[in-house]
C-alpha cells in the first residue's frame, strides 16, 4: 500500500502547505468518524485531470465501517463518481439521496470538498453503513449534529485548526467522553461516559446546565489547573487544544474543538479522558527507573571500593607475581564499575556502549611505562546494549586489551621508544551477528600457540564469556602484518 507522501509527490501538484494542511486533517479525523458512524475516504485530484486517488482512509469505532478492505491508492476516473466531482468543481457538500449498494450493504455517501485558503485540495468521502443505523438517541443526534458542524468547517476551511496542538500522546477520544457546550461554554449535552468522569472529579449532579470553567474551578484547585485565561479558552470551547486537569487521586485530559459556522463561533465540543490509572503507572515507572539507577550508582560506587582496597593491597605486596594478579583484579572490577556508572545516567536498563569500550581502552593502557606508549583505537559502533550484554562484554574487552598490553608490548623495548604500537577495535554489525575484533601490532603469539591448550587466566575468562554468556564464538590468529588478531562473533542484541 502506498504511503500518503508518495501519492501526494507521484500524483498531485500540491504544494507543502497544503500537503500539510491534510496531514493536520489527518490527525484528526477519526473524531469526524466517530462522530459521523461512518467512513472516511481522503480523495486528491489528479495532477493530469483524469480522476481522483485515494491517499487516506479511517474506520469509524462507533459503527459498522461500509469499506471491509482498504482502498488506499485506489484510483478512480471523472465521471465515475459524480459527487467527488460536484464537491470539487463547486466546493460544496454534495450529497446523493439514494444509496448505494456495495456487497449487499447499502451506503449513504456524501462529498465534502477540503478547502485550504479559499481553494479545494482535496475531497472527503463520507459513506455511511446503513445496515447500523436505528432510530437515534440523544447521544446519538448529538454526535451527528457535531460532525455536521465539522464537515461544514471543513468545507469552509475553518477546520483543522492551525497552531498548537494536543501535548499527549493519550488525547480522549469520542467514546471516552463527548461533551456540547454553547458559547458561553454551558453545556448543552454530556454522554454518560463524561457524565461519570466527572462523577469521579467530585461532580454529583448532572453537567447539564453547568458553566464548564465555573465547575472546573469549583471541583479543581488551582495548583491541579491551567491558568485563568487557559481554562476559560479550553473549557468554554474556544480554543483548539488540550489540558490536563485532576485531583490527587484523579487525572483528566480535557480535549476542547471550537466549532463556527460562517466564522461565527456556535459553541464546541469537548471530549475528555479519565487517565489517573494511566498517570499512577506513570508515577510508579519514574519511582522504579529512579530506584533503579540508584542502585547502579551504589554498586557503581561499592566496586570501585573493593578496586581502592585491591590497589592497596597491591602496593604492599613484594611479590611481583601477586601484585600483577591484584593490579588485574584491579582492572577487571573497574569494567564493571564503568558499565554501572553508565547505567546510573541512563533512563532505561541499556547503554551506549561506544562510551564504554573507549574508557575501557583508557584505562587498560594506562599501565606503568606504557602509559601514552600504546594507543587504543575503535572503529565501527557497538551501538546501544542491554546492561547484561554490557557488563558481559565489558568483561571479554578489557581481558583482550589486557592480553594485548601485556603479552604484545610490555618489555618490547626501552622506555626511550616514545611510541609502542596501537591497538584497534573494530565492531562490525550485520545480518543480525555482531563482529568485534581487536588487533595489535605487537610482538605476535608464540610459536606453537593454541587457543584451546592455553592456560592464560584472562583468555580462560574471554572464552568463557563469549561462548556461555554471550552465546557466539572465539578466535584468536596471528596477525598477517605481525600482531595478534582476537576475532568475536555473537549474536546482535
Amino acid at each position: 500500500m502506498p504511503s500518503f507522501s508518495e501519492l501526494v509527490r507521484t500524483y498531485t501538484d500540491l504544494d507543502a502547505a497544503d500537503v500539510a494542511w491534510l496531514q493536520l486533517l489527518q490527525a484528526d479525523w477519526q473524531i469526524i468518524a466517530d462522530l459521523s458512524f461512518a467512513d472516511l475516504v481522503l480523495w486528491l485530484a489528479d495532477r493530469n485531470g483524469h480522476g481522483f486517488w485515494a491517499a487516506g482512509q479511517m474506520r469509524p469505532t462507533t459503527g459498522p465501517t461500509a469499506y471491509v478492505d482498504d482502498v488506499v491508492g485506489m484510483f478512480v476516473e471523472h465521471g465515475t463518481r459524480p459527487l467527488l466531482d460536484a464537491a470539487l468543481a463547486d466546493g460544496r457538500i454534495a450529497r446523493d439521496g439514494d444509496p448505494e449498494w456495495r456487497d449487499e450493504v447499502p451506503v449513504r455517501i456524501e462529498a465534502i470538498p477540503v478547502v485550504r485558503a479559499g481553494r479545494v485540495i482535496g475531497v472527503i468521502g463520507r459513506h455511511t453503513n446503513l445496515l447500523g443505523v436505528r432510530t437515534p438517541s440523544r447521544l446519538e443526534l448529538s454526535y451527528l449534529q457535531t460532525a455536521s458542524d465539522l464537515t461544514r468547517m471543513i468545507a469552509t476551511g475553518d477546520f483543522p485548526a492551525t497552531g498548537q496542538r494536543s501535548d499527549h500522546a493519550d488525547s480522549p477520544r469520542v467514546g471516552d467522553g463527548f461533551v456540547r457546550v454553547d458559547t458561553s461554554g454551558r453545556v448543552v449535552y454530556a454522554s454518560p461516559n463524561a457524565q461519570s468522569v466527572y462523577r469521579r472529579l467530585g461532580l454529583s449532579g448532572d453537567l447539564a446546565g453547568l458553566v464548564m470553567p465555573d465547575l472546573v474551578r469549583e471541583l479543581v484547585t488551582p495548583r491541579r489547573r491551567p491558568d485563568e485565561e487557559t481554562l476559560s479558552a479550553v473549557l468554554g470551547g474556544r480554543a483548539h487544544r488540550d489540558v490536563e486537569i485532576g485531583t490527587e487521586d484523579v487525572a483528566l485530559i480535557v480535549r476542547s474543538i471550537p466549532l463556527r459556522t460562517e466564522g461565527a463561533h456556535i459553541g464546541g465540543l469537548i471530549l475528555v479522558r479519565d487517565v489517573s490509572d494511566l498517570r499512577r503507572r506513570d508515577r510508579e515507572l519514574v519511582t522504579k527507573d529512579a530506584t533503579i539507577r540508584e542502585i547502579h550508582h551504589r554498586v557503581k560506587n561499592n566496586l570501585q571500593t573493593v578496586a581502592a582496597l585491591l590497589r592497596l593491597q597491591a602496593r604492599r605486596v613484594d611479590n611481583e607475581q601477586a601484585k600483577s594478579a591484584l593490579e588485574e583484579a584491579v582492572r577487571r572490577v573497574g569494567s564493571i564499575a564503568i558499565v554501572h556508572e553508565t547505567l546510573s545516567q541512563a533512563v532505561e536498563e541499556s547503554v551506549d556502549f561506544d562510551e564504554i569500550a573507549d574508557r575501557l581502552g583508557g584505562m587498560v593502557t594506562e599501565v606503568s611505562a606504557l602509559t601514552g606508549r600504546v594507543r587504543t583505537r575503535r572503529t565501527g559502533s557497538f551501538g546501544v546494549l542491554p546492561s547484561e550484554v554490557a557488563n558481559t562484554l565489558a568483561m571479554v574487552l578489557t581481558e583482550l586489551l589486557q592480553n594485548a598490553v601485556e603479552h604484545g608490548y610490555v618489555g618490547v623495548c626501552s622506555e626511550s621508544v616514545e611510541s609502542l604500537g596501537e591497538i584497534e577495535v573494530a565492531v562490525d554489525i550485520r545480518v543480525g551477528r555482531m563482529h568485534v575484533t581487536v588487533e595489535d601490532d605487537g610482538r605476535g603469539l608464540p610459536d606453537g600457540f593454541s587457543l584451546e591448550g592455553s592456560t592464560n587466566l584472562g583468555l580462560s575468562i574471554v572464552r568463557t564469556l563469549v561462548e556461555s554468556e554471550l552465546g557466539g564464538q572465539l578466535d584468536m590468529v596471528p596477525r598477517p602484518q605481525g600482531g595478534t588478531r582476537v576475532s568475536i562473533d555473537i549474536p546482535a542484541p
